[in-house]
């Protein structure tokens, strides 16, 4: 039985680079971009015959402490992430938006609900909402999907990188992961959940990407 496709996809990033010519994505947020791209590509009649697909890019500046100065407008995460699929051809196929003010991942998932980029979009096993990032990370995003979201199982699909980021975090990613249950246990509300990620943050002793 082939699964439903998921025509409304967030794609989470994973840095920016500052150079000589200016703000660039990372390898691991291009390649992002690039499965995104891969997964449309691959089920366009899908795509064609949806009444609303939408492609959600998300990230702001995740390198850093809070104080550090942001990229200048166009140079966030999710504005280069939208540009490098449009340059792709990916707007012929969906709705693009750019979730733009987080440094984490528990921010995409909860300013993406909060700029009401999935505010007209219902997800079950048959309309499935689809993740896209690298395999190391998608269970953590499953994982606050379920906080932020209420979906589960089904309800969710993967779209991983094809190609992973060799000898990739892994465990680093358990860890956070592990954190991230048992510093959220019992709370699903949107703004508590903000204020433990800080909190933990505050433990960890810094403020980068968790």
């Amino acid at each position: 039985m082939t699964s439903p496709t998921a025509t409304v996809l967030l794609v989470f990033g994973r840095g920016v680079q500052r150079d000589a010519a200016g703000y660039r994505l990372t390898p691991e947020s291009a390649a992002r971009v690039d499965a995104a791209v891969a997964y449309v590509a691959a089920h366009a009649a899908a795509f064609r015959r949806a009444a609303a697909a939408r492609v959600v890019f998300t990230g702001g500046w995740p390198h850093g402490r809070h104080e550090v100065a942001s990229p200048p407008p166009g140079a966030r995460e999710g504005e280069l992430m939208l540009a490098a699929a449009r340059a792709a051809g990916l707007d012929r196929h969906a709705d693009l938006h750019a979730e733009t003010r987080s440094r984490t991942t528990l921010q995409n998932l909860v300013h993406t609900v909060e700029d009401g980029l999935l505010a007209d979009r219902e997800f079950d096993a048959d309309r499935p909402l689809g993740l896209v990032s690298h395999p190391w990370h998608l269970p953590r995003v499953r994982f606050l999907a379920g906080k932020v979201l209420g979906l589960a199982g089904p309800a969710l699909r993967d779209v991983p990188t094809p190609d992973d980021t060799p000898g990739g975090p892994w465990r680093r990613e358990r860890a956070l992961r592990a954190a991230a249950r048992l510093g959220y246990l019992g709370v699903r509300d949107p703004a508590r959940l903000l204020r433990r990620e800080r909190g933990i943050a505050r433990l960890a002793g810094g403020g980068r990407r968790r």
